[in-house]
């Protein structure tokens, strides 16, 4: 069970730092208000580091299905560990995402933007067209996944292998992020959504379940 507990442990993590940028900068009343893009792409590089740093000994920090089913889908990754995998990352970044909520409490009220509140939680995209914004989901994740499969095929000094993969995610923040938030993480997206659609968040609107997919 421990390599399950890893997962679920590694994306509340990156989930905890992920989600917490994202109210700093658009909750009222933070003291990191407003504070922008670069903030949020580099605070979600250096989530997926030290996500890594915590749990890669233990279940590999996949902390992505995607990832996960990568890796099963080129033989690198046992299957039957696969729905155990996705399963504790979801819950991970719904538990992840609920500690932030519970940390900016007093801020929710203080915000009149529903879409503001909901952006703590799950990505939108900047226009929505759900054919574009696919597109765009697809190839920040495959950047991803590519990528990974480049950076295990080099020799690292010991311990540098996780700022080199946060590195990877500020790149694709910078470079590919800007449509749609890259969420490029199915976990990342659906368990703070349904967290979002559960708690008892002070003004919220909807959990825009139509554009989750």
């Amino acid at each position: 069970m421990s390599i399950y507990l890893g997962e679920f442990l590694g994306t509340m993590i990156l989930m905890l730092f992920g989600s917490g940028v994202v109210a700093a900068i658009l909750l009222k009343e933070s003291k990191a208000y407003d504070a922008g893009w670069l903030v949020v792409v580099l605070t979600w590089g250096l989530a997926v580091t030290f996500a890594i740093y915590a749990v890669g000994g233990i279940s590999g920090a996949h902390i992505n299905p995607a990832v996960t089913l990568g890796l099963a889908f080129v033989g690198d990754f046992e299957w039957y560990k696969v729905p155990g995998y996705i399963l504790a990352q979801v819950l991970g970044a719904a538990v992840g995402s609920s500690l932030v909520w519970i940390h900016y409490l007093p801020h929710w009220s203080k915000t009149e933007d529903k879409g503001a509140k909901l952006a703590v939680f799950c990505t939108s995209p900047a226009i929505r067209s759900y054919s574009s914004n696919f597109v765009s989901e697809m190839l920040g994740t495959t950047a991803l996944t590519m990528s990974l499969s480049y950076i295990g095929a080099n020799n690292f000094t010991e311990g540098l292998n996780p700022l080199v993969v946060g590195a990877l995610i500020v790149v694709i923040g910078l470079g590919l992020g800007a449509t749609t938030g890259f969420a490029i993480n199915p976990a990342r997206d659906f368990g703070p959504r349904l967290a979002h659609f559960l708690l008892p968040i002070a003004g919220k609107g909807n959990s825009d379940w139509a554009y989750s997919w």
